[in-house]
């Protein structure tokens, strides 16, 4: 049987390390650079699968952890698998549940064969290991399973960093040797903390591991943003060419520029829709609060040129107001505009990279983006 997940490089960046690729997978190619709206309970909040379609996304995330507990991985399994189940039929990656238990931080213990934790829900009793998470993730029925790993905080100590880097490797070693969906693959997840020399070892162990995609994991928990970029610039020269790169829990419009300029090919985030919810968007110019006093009166589209349904139909004003107002609908429409808006960034990447001009978008991009006015 054919691998269910392969990448073709279509083309290299003539000035930076950009990179325009095909990941090919059982339901569909993904066209990258890419950004995948993060549908955590079997759905992307405020969004319906026709929704997303039209506004081009190509791939989405479910979450692990969440599907385990509500309504259960059985229950998905006997609905046809997530694809089915959520009416989804492109492409689904799922996280591994890991970065999640390791949200728990007071209701969970890390031992060798896994992690033993409390539910958020109600509290019970529960276990989650590699196997469990591989079960776990097979029964959903996603394209892409990332393997269980261990995330360190930030801060921590470089010892600290060293033990859950080395647990993640033999844990990535169990996830590989336990899987076995034949239209579903495995990614491995690079851990290390902020410590480039243990990223360095764990991309090259990783790379030996053969996996057909690897994560980029335990970034963007609360570091300064250049700390992220150093490590980036770090581990690209050692993370496979041939594989596809994914940045995980990355999805600032800045993020995602300085990201693609380092090699990352994937990217994924809740900020989007998170945001949309306390009316704040996306723009060229950086972060635009809706809800503000001064667009009140503003009847212009969120952002000029933006072919969403939000800015196509509706004014600044109208969104405030609902948004004001407690109106679902007002958090509803940011929420389109700030998906599409990301897509619609990624488009203009990608053809950037093939017309060998990135450098030249890059420094067009942040001569408007303010900073100042960042996520």
């Amino acid at each position: 049987m054919a691998k269910p997940i392969t990448f073709d490089l279509v083309h290299r960046d003539a000035k930076t390390h950009a990179r325009r690729g095909i990941v090919h997978t059982t339901h569909g190619d993904i066209q990258t650079p890419i950004f995948m709206p993060v549908g955590t309970q079997a759905t992307v909040k405020a969004m319906t699968s026709r929704e997303l379609n039209e506004i081009e996304a190509q791939i989405i995330l479910s979450n692990t952890y969440h599907l385990h507990l509500r309504p259960g991985e059985e229950l998905i399994r006997e609905a046809g698998g997530l694809h089915r189940f959520m009416n989804w039929q492109k492409p689904i990656l799922t996280d591994s549940g890991g970065f999640q238990v390791f949200s728990l931080s007071s209701l969970r213990k890390i031992k060798e064969e896994g992690v033993y934790f409390q539910s958020h829900l109600d509290g019970s009793r529960m276990f989650m290991g590699p196997e469990t998470s591989m079960q776990i993730q097979e029964a959903l029925g996603s394209d892409i399973a990332m393997a269980f790993d261990v995330c360190t905080a930030y801060p921590c100590t470089h010892q600290e960093a060293k033990d859950a880097m080395e647990r993640t490797h033999r844990w990535a070693e169990r996830c590989k040797a336990y899987h076995t969906r034949e239209d579903q693959g495995v990614f491995g997840i690079v851990q290390g903390a902020f410590f480039k020399d243990l990223r360095v070892e764990s991309a090259k162990t990783l790379a030996d591991m053969d996996f057909p995609g690897y994560g980029i994991g335990g970034l963007s928990v609360g570091e300064p943003k250049p700390m992220m970029y150093e490590i980036l610039d770090e581990i690209m020269p050692y993370m496979p060419t041939e594989k596809p790169r994914y940045l995980m829990g990355v999805g600032s419009p800045d993020c995602l520029v300085e990201g693609v300029y380092r090699g990352v090919d994937m990217f994924d985030c809740v900020l989007a829709t998170r945001i949309a919810r306390n009316g704040t968007c996306f723009t060229d110019t950086g972060r635009l609060v809706i809800r503000n006093a001064s667009y009140a009166r503003d009847f212009g589209p969120i952002e000029e040129g933006c072919d969403c349904e939000a800015c196509r139909n509706y004014s600044r004003a109208y969104i405030r107001h609902l948004l004001k107002a407690g109106e679902i609908t007002g958090a509803r429409l940011a929420t389109i505009h700030n998906l599409r808006y990301l897509i619609r960034l990624m488009d203009r990447i990608r053809k950037a990279i093939e017309e060998d001009r990135y450098e030249e978008f890059y420094q067009e991009f942040f001569r408007h983006y303010d900073r100042s006015r960042n996520f």
